[in-house]
């Protein structure tokens, strides 16, 4: 009870702080994001320490804020390239350079090195920077609205899955990956995320009961997905957990996973079901 009260405590006390940094938009949403992408993967980087695995530490932190920051709205308006973004550019440029370094100063292993530092910068600045692109989609206003959709959703999902888990969990989701996950609180997430999207969308006239159940069926699906898929890297890495920053949660990638996945999957349903309409 101690474990879950704490839990809950930083639940709450996050997801405070989110909404108000979410409300307040770019100003507090880039440097916020700047330090998760920081902290995430300075955790990243500790778990392939364990292993013996080498990154290269300083240009995962400059690319990864690079990527963060042009993700900002400003740099939308603009393009690189006729179809392309500057997420991209920063993305092409950090390969680049990553496989001249080894060109350049080839150690033992070059190219794992080129491999796990390009999935650091995918697994967490470019789908942080999901965050900054959702928060100003269509535009400012509406935006707040489109990025509650995710948190309210993910919560829910996460409360329906434990009660839905502990009280009717037989049959495992992942036994290979995440033992204590169970069909049956998959179910439970989905169905509580479903109530909590079909209320609010309700109030707010924003989309159809069949709109709501599509997207708390992929938004359910993201946020399993995110969670599983830390777990996966996790069990790989022979890591408990990624970090102990946050009381109860471990660290910010243990607490982040879900909505790594949720935040780009509610930006892509947008994109495709709403603003093409």
């Amino acid at each position: 009870m101690e474990t879950l009260s704490t839990r809950v405590l930083t639940s709450v006390v996050g997801f405070a702080i989110i909404s108000l940094i979410v409300w307040i938009g770019a100003y507090a949403m880039l440097p916020a994001l700047v330090v998760v992408s920081v902290m995430g993967l300075y955790e990243y980087i500790r778990m392939l320490d364990r292993n013996d695995i080498d990154v290269r530490r300083i240009s995962l932190a400059v690319f990864g804020t690079a990527i963060i920051v042009a993700s900002l709205p400003a740099f939308q308006a603009t393009s690189p390239w006729e179809g392309g973004s500057w997420r991209e550019a920063a993305l092409t440029v950090a390969l680049g350079y990553l496989l001249v370094m080894e060109v350049m100063r080839p150690g033992e292993r070059p190219l794992e090195r080129i491999v796990y530092s390009m999935f650091g910068l995918l697994y967490i600045p470019w789908l942080l920077g999901y965050f900054l692109l959702l928060r100003y989609s269509p535009d400012a206003g509406s935006g707040v609205l489109y990025f509650a959709l995710p948190l309210l959703a993910t919560f829910a999902a996460d409360i329906g899955g434990f009660f839905g888990g502990h009280y009717f969990g037989r049959r495992k989701l992942a036994p290979e990956v995440s033992p204590g996950k169970t069909v049956e609180g998959a179910i439970g997430g989905l169905v509580f995320s479903f109530l909590v999207v079909l209320v609010l969308s309700s109030l707010t006239e924003l989309w159809s009961p069949l709109e709501s159940l599509l997207y708390s069926i992929l938004v359910a699906s993201a946020s399993q997905l995110g969670d599983l898929s830390e777990s996966l890297i996790k069990r790989a890495l022979k890591t408990k957990d990624s970090g102990s920053s946050l009381p109860g949660h471990g660290g910010f990638l243990d607490r982040l996973d879900s909505l790594l996945f949720a935040v780009p999957a509610t930006y892509l349903f947008l994109h495709i079901s709403v603003f093409t309409r």
